[in-house]
Parts: C-alpha cells; sequence; structure tokens
C-alpha cells in the first residue's frame, strides 16, 4: 500500500474515533406509569338527635293541624245552632228538659276528672267551660241554649274518658306529653301496636294499612292511640296520617 493512502486512512481512523468519544450518551427512554387510582368510599352517618328533633316537630305540627280542625269544628256548629236557633225560636227546651242535660253532664264531667287522675286533660277544661256557660244560660232562662250548652260538656266529657280508658292509659309514662286534642289518624300501611313505645315491647297486633285510629300523646318517636274497638297500644309516628272526615 502506498506511504499516502495509509496516512489518508489513518487520519480517518482517528477522527471517527475522536468524534465517537465526544458523542453524548442517548437520554433515558421513559417508562410509561399508569396514574395512581384513589378509591373513595360513602359512609353514612345517622344523627339520632335530628332525627328525634325532626319527629318531635312533625308531632307537634300534626297536634296544630288537630287543634285547628276542632276549633273549626266549633265555630261551625256554633254557626248552624245560632241559624237553628233564630229559625226556629218557638222550639226552644222546656226547663226540665235543660236541668236534666245539664245534670247528666255534671256527673259525665266528675267521671272524667275521676279518670283522669289530677292530670291537665284539655277535655276537663272545656267540659268545665260549658257547664259553667250552660248554667249562666239556664240563669236567664235561655233554656235550648243550656241544652244545647250541655250536650256539648257530654260530648266533650265522653272524648276524655276515652283518652283515659283502661288502666294502662291513666298513668302518664315518663316523657309522654299529651296532645291538645285527640288525633283523628290511619294507618298508611301494616303497621304493629305494640304494649309500649319501642320495638322491644311486644306486639298487641298488627293494624292493616287505612285502619281509623285515635291518638292521644307521644313519648318520642311513638305515639299512643287506640282504634275503634278502644284496643291502645303504641305505634310508631311515620306509620300513621291525619285521617279527613269519612275516610275508613
Amino acid at each position: 500500500m502506498p506511504r499516502r493512502s495509509a496516512v489518508t486512512l489513518f487520519a480517518v481512523w482517528l477522527a471517527l474515533a475522536t468524534c465517537s468519544k465526544g458523542a453524548p450518551e442517548p437520554a433515558p427512554v421513559p417508562v410509561a406509569t399508569s396514574p395512581a387510582r384513589v378509591v373513595t368510599e360513602t359512609v353514612t352517618v345517622r344523627d339520632h338527635d335530628l332525627e328525634q328533633r325532626v319527629a318531635r316537630q312533625d308531632l307537634l305540627l300534626l297536634d296544630k293541624d288537630a287543634q285547628i280542625e276542632e276549633l273549626q269544628t266549633q265555630l261551625d256548629e256554633a254557626r248552624r245552632e245560632v241559624l237553628r236557633s233564630m229559625a226556629k225560636v218557638q222550639t226552644l227546651a222546656t226547663r226540665a228538659e235543660a236541668a236534666s242535660a245539664m245534670a247528666e253532664a255534671e256527673i259525665a264531667l266528675q267521671t272524667l276528672r275521676r279518670s283522669a287522675g289530677g292530670q291537665a286533660a284539655p277535655e276537663v277544661a272545656k267540659a268545665a267551660k260549658l257547664m259553667l256557660d250552660a248554667t249562666n244560660a239556664f240563669d236567664l232562662q235561655n233554656y235550648g241554649g243550656a241544652l244545647w250548652l250541655a250536650n256539648q260538656a257530654k260530648n266533650e266529657a265522653g272524648l276524655g274518658r276515652s283518652r283515659f280508658s283502661g288502666n294502662d292509659r291513666a298513668a302518664l309514662r315518663p316523657g309522654e306529653q299529651l296532645f291538645a286534642v285527640p288525633l283523628r289518624l290511619r294507618t298508611v300501611g301494616r303497621s304493629k301496636l305494640r304494649e309500649g313505645p319501642g320495638t322491644g315491647y311486644r306486639t298487641l297486633a298488627t293494624l292493616e294499612g287505612g285502619r281509623p285510629l285515635t291518638g292521644f300523646s307521644y313519648v318520642d318517636q311513638w305515639m299512643r292511640v287506640a282504634d275503634d274497638s278502644g284496643r291502645s297500644g303504641w305505634v310508631f309516628y311515620n306509620l300513621v296520617r291525619k285521617r279527613v272526615d269519612g275516610a275508613r
């Protein structure tokens, strides 16, 4: 090989070696990674105190609605009675009829007071007020008015006796609150009538949906009720609703 060719090849080799040493190292190839998976868990926390407060407000609202309904019923009846009296003045009751009705009403009132056992039942106050008005009407020789008021007093006393009938209802339980007036209720589905205010008490009966009931008092979320046969017990408050006139 000629000397010049050898020199040329050596120079080329030397240049390639120099370029190879100065070349930067290739960058590392990034490794693809999947995003981290976040697991969330939903936990439902029940606030028992809040549930109790909501239930109490529902019961108080039901009680107020019943009071308004009762007052409206009394007002309507009073208006009808005034109209009847104005149209039929000649049919006023005799003195003897009024006196007899007042005597019966007084007996009913005394029986109610014994049944209540000293409790501040609203029916006692209402019946006593009606008897006072009846006495005043009788003294004014308004025997028709006295008769009507005496009958109203008897009806009120009878309603109160239904609240306290039976020894189990004569004594209130701790924390038990009486409604201002008995509530006209119905079951909204199959409901258990229990011996006391709680699921731990014995089941007395199973009531079908739509069963008419009368509510008398409540403890927390439980209502003391009686059916149309007089059987009494306790039901959970959201298993009953207000009963309209004529509903069964």
